[in-house]
């Protein structure tokens, strides 16, 4: 008795086996390859197995769908329901994986300084595997500041840059004043660092303590 019961479950899971294959694997990579074709970059797919657990009564047709709030980034799943002669859903398994250009650095760079073209190159890297913020555009680093050290082949983000600073707290600068009409210039003292564009301190030569933006060539303009 308890062999035939073996037999019996055996015989249960290979059933199950056959049914699942029913669902055609490159079916629903074809579908995932067309729904991930808009995505920027080198794009690969790649599909799980359906449980083989799974009882699936015989399907004539069936139908890959996303579930809600699916994303076709990484590791997820896809849904599959008999749209003809069953009425069954399932899920199986997907992996997407991205690649594209980015930024790394090209050789120990440390925090602090002004990047240059010698201190970086363009790689490919799986997008699906980063952090959000990397940066492809050589472009886009240019005047900006390193605020923490890179090894070589580490890549950079946005939110390892910085503007390069207008002023420097301490040094001289000059002060702007610009209204309707008229402009004057004076001599003064930044009171903090800032990059171009925001906002700083600083002190004239009489004592008077203003506030100003920043501009290139250690100048802070004053508007009023």
């Amino acid at each position: 008795m308890k062999n035939f019961a073996s037999l019996a479950v055996v015989a249960a899971f290979a059933a199950g086996s056959a049914l699942a294959a029913n669902v055609d694997s490159s079916t629903l990579k074809g579908f995932l390859d067309k729904e991930t074709a808009g995505i920027a970059g080198r794009v690969e797919t790649s599909v799980g197995e359906i449980d083989p657990r799974l009882r699936l009564a015989p399907c004539a047709r069936v139908e890959p769908f996303l579930p809600p709030g699916a994303r076709l980034w990484g590791r997820g799943m896809v849904g599959v329901r008999c749209a003809e002669g069953a009425k069954w859903t399932t899920y199986v398994p997907f992996q997407v994986r991205v690649f594209g250009p980015a930024l790394v650095a090209a050789r120990a760079v440390p925090a602090g300084k002004v990047l240059d073209d010698e201190d970086l190159r363009v790689a490919e890297l799986e997008l699906t595997r980063e952090s959000p913020g990397l940066i492809a555009d050589p472009l886009d680093t240019r005047n900006r500041v390193l605020v923490r050290a890179l090894a070589p082949g580490q890549p950079l983000r946005a939110t390892d840059l910085r503007g390069r600073p207008a002023v420097a707290a301490g040094e001289p600068v000059q002060i702007m004043h610009v209204g309707a009409g008229f402009t004057i210039t004076m001599e003064g003292r930044a009171l903090a660092g800032a990059t171009d564009g925001e906002p700083v301190r600083v002190q004239t030569d009489s004592g008077r303590v203003l506030t100003g933006t920043a501009r290139p060539g250690r100048v802070v303009e004053v508007r009023y």
